[in-house]
């Protein structure tokens, strides 16, 4: 790697030197690895053919180093795509994909190495090579992995999937790119005080410090002028408090407009992605797509996976029709015009008045209760209670990519072998950047834990990234619960892939662990937000220091249930029409995926979508990122993480030593295993048995809907 160690792209170990990296090294430094890592393929698949006695190490570890090098530059590539999107970052990313594409293609379809993994499988079975249990999974994986890349088929068709699979990485990319440049596009004015009626303070503040960055430096949070984004922390308090139903109609049909229109609309990628997809998989020699994605799930067919959903949507749907029956007579009790036609745009502006009348709970209000400096130590003593790890600040140890990223360390805690050992590390980047970051929020690879070739520990770090409500002048971030329960979401994922203790990286934290099972950790962590101890330890007052009130807690446990078949129908609709498209649409099937799309809207929403609803154009789950033919996975690991929690309901939430041996017990199992056992497997060794959806119908408020 002696081109490596003056350019920071190429380094390929360690920490990213994120200061030193700019959009302008990538056209050199990536040609330039994959130059290296071309020649280093090739010498490998040379020793592979003349070695007569292969074994795991001359196998399995040079054909990780090769994917690790690339996975470090090019994912540094990606991630800031995602976090620092910018014109010049996009054109070069753009120009390199097709080559990484391709020469992933060529590892993935490498018949020397495919044939060496069949060697050692065949040694592994005869009694000739010893695996272990952890061994013999990445070896299937590995196999698995590139029959589903392609290596089995002849050179015509070989040659047809492996342009697919660039013309597909395109269309994700590009459909991100429509997505975000629609997002930051559209924008609403608001001039006039009567335009503000019913915004809170903290989102007036926020609309001034909009408007001020876009040529209006005088804007202030009393006067305006104010600007309204899509971007989800504008957005979404503004459609709950908004008195002004026709400026809510506006930025709620801009929404789920996004994307649809003009140069920007995602329509073609959509039906061209699902082409693409359907093609890849009869290439293969599967039916469809969805066959192709549960060949590495958890769920062992798509039957097994619809039944759990139906049995869920028979418990939700019920209640989502009482809901919205509720929430017109909450509009009529209040003498609205709307009443009796309530709109989608309606929905939250009531759904919040009801929820206050009802539970007396003002989330807005809420907010001083949950600044984010706050908050981030009740969710680490949360981790030391649970897991017994310690976390602290070590800003200054790693370059970031921007200056509010802040950087910490984990640690073994008191009490144990190790305590004060450093195990793992993570990036936070906690605030939206509407134009520069992508929406949503995410836990993402930096490091993986490993050794390195002369035996040294590689701890693993994390990224994780949020887009909650930024600081407002001298003001923390003020975080709503729902951002609270964000982050404690993606802080699960961050910890399965930080507190493994699998040193094979192939099977290390998340890798190898099955999509529909990778969310349970960061639902689990969810429950807690609720939990009474770990709630009070990081609600206080960001000015008087003041715990949250009881009884504001008791209002938030109160409220947990409201509008959950409305929210279990949601998820419902996107996981059905996710398996809908990619098991049984084509471009002959008489149907647009739109149509596809609100055929499932009729058993899977109590108000159908407005014509202008072009939510698909939107879906960037499942067509720009992992989850086609999988979205159904949040709701499987729900009911995987909600068991989970189940166990330390059982073992007694007011008994603190039950609670941390169900912790430690939790850390050794599904935080530590990895992908090293099959999921089952895992959960199995820690709640004594296999899963049961009861406790999330319970925790959901849905059990009495089951029939």
């Amino acid at each position: 790697m002696s081109s490596s160690t003056a350019k920071p792209l190429l380094i390929g170990c360690g920490l990213p030197a994120f200061a030193r990296i700019t959009a302008e090294q990538v056209p050199e430094a990536i040609p330039t690895l994959l130059r290296e890592l071309e020649t280093e393929l090739n010498g490998f698949e040379e020793r592979l053919q003349s070695t007569t006695q292969l074994d795991w190490e001359g196998v399995m570890e040079p054909l990780q180093r090769i994917a690790e090098r690339l996975r470090w530059s090019w994912g540094i590539v990606g991630h800031l795509m995602g976090v620092c999107n910018s014109d010049r970052l996009r054109q070069a990313h753009g120009a390199q994909q097709p080559a990484v594409v391709a020469f992933s293609n060529r590892m993935a379809q490498s018949k020397p190495i495919f044939h060496a993994l069949r060697q050692l499988e065949a040694s592994q079975a005869s009694g000739r090579l010893a695996l272990d249990a952890c061994q013999q999974r990445i070896l299937s994986a590995e196999l698995r992995g590139m029959r589903l890349r392609g290596v089995g088929l002849a050179a015509i068709p070989r040659g047809q999937f492996n342009s697919n699979a660039q013309r597909l990485a395109e269309c994700a990319t590009t459909f991100a790119n429509h997505l975000l440049d629609a997002t930051a596009a559209w924008q609403l004015w608001l001039r006039d005080e009567d335009d503000m009626a019913g915004l809170p303070g903290s989102l007036r503040q926020l609309l001034a410090q909009a408007a001020a960055r876009d040529g209006e430096p005088e804007a202030s949070a009393s006067s305006g002028p104010w600007k309204l984004g899509l971007d989800l922390p504008s957005y979404g308090p503004f459609l709950k408090y908004s008195q002004r139903r026709d400026l809510r109609e506006q930025a709620y049909r801009g929404f789920v407009s996004r994307a649809s229109l003009g140069d920007c609309s995602n329509w073609p990628l959509i039906e061209e992605i699902l082409r693409l997809r359907r093609e890849q998989a009869q290439l293969l020699g599967y039916a469809n797509w969805a066959d192709v994605s549960l060949a590495e799930k958890m769920a062992d067919s798509l039957n097994g996976v619809t039944s759990l959903l139906e049995e869920l949507r028979v418990a939700s749907y019920p209640a989502a029709q009482r809901e919205l029956a509720d929430l017109r007579d909450c509009a009529r009790r209040h003498g609205a015009a709307e009443a009796d036609d309530l709109q989608p745009w309606d929905l939250p502006y009531w759904a919040e008045i009801l929820r206050r009348e009802r539970f007396a709970l003002d989330g807005e209000a809420l907010r001083p209760w949950f600044p984010l400096p706050r908050v981030l130590e009740g969710l680490f003593a949360l981790c030391n209670r649970l897991f017994g790890i310690s976390i602290e600040a070590t800003d200054g140890e790693a370059e970031v990519w921007e200056p509010s990223v802040r950087y910490f360390t984990i640690r073994e805690g008191k009490g144990h072998p190790n305590a004060g050992q450093a195990i793992a590390s993570f990036f936070l980047d906690p605030y939206s950047r509407p134009g520069s970051k992508r929406g949503g929020a995410w836990m993402d690879v930096c490091l993986t834990r490993s050794r390195s070739a002369d035996g040294t520990p590689v701890l693993p770090v994390a990224y994780l990234v949020c887009n909650q409500s930024p600081p407002l002048a001298d003001t923390p971030s003020l975080m709503t619960f729902d951002e609270v329960g964000t982050l404690f979401h993606e802080f699960g994922h961050g910890l399965q892939h930080m507190l493994t203790t699998i040193e094979r990286p192939e099977a290390a934290g998340i890798n190898n662990v099955e999509w529909d099972a990778v969310e349970l950790p960061s639902q689990f962590m969810e429950n807690w937000c609720y939990d009474r101890p770990a709630l009070m330890g990081l609600a206080r007052h960001w000015q008087t220091g003041d715990s949250l009130p009881g009884a504001e807690y008791r209002k938030l446990l109160a409220a947990r249930t409201f509008m959950s078949g409305s929210a279990m129908l949601r998820q419902l609709h996107f996981a059905l029409t996710d398996l809908e498209l990619h098991a049984n649409w084509s471009t002959h099937s008489g149907e647009s995926p739109e149509q596809v799309r609100r055929r499932i809207a009729a058993d899977t929403t109590v108000m159908a979508p407005i014509t202008e609803d072009a939510f698909l154009c939107g879906f960037s789950h499942i067509f720009a990122g992992g989850y086609g033919a999988g979205y159904y996975s949040y709701l499987w690991a729900e009911v995987l993480s909600a068991d989970a929690f189940a166990a330390f309901e059982e073992a007694g939430l007011c008994d603190e030593a039950a609670v941390q041996a169900t912790g430690r017990r939790f850390r050794e199992t599904l935080l530590s295993l990895g992908g090293s056992q099959h999921p089952g497997m895992v959960f199995q060794a820690f709640r004594g048995r296999g899963p049961s959806p009861e406790a999330l119908l319970r925790h959901s408020g849905l059990a009495a809907g089951r029939q």
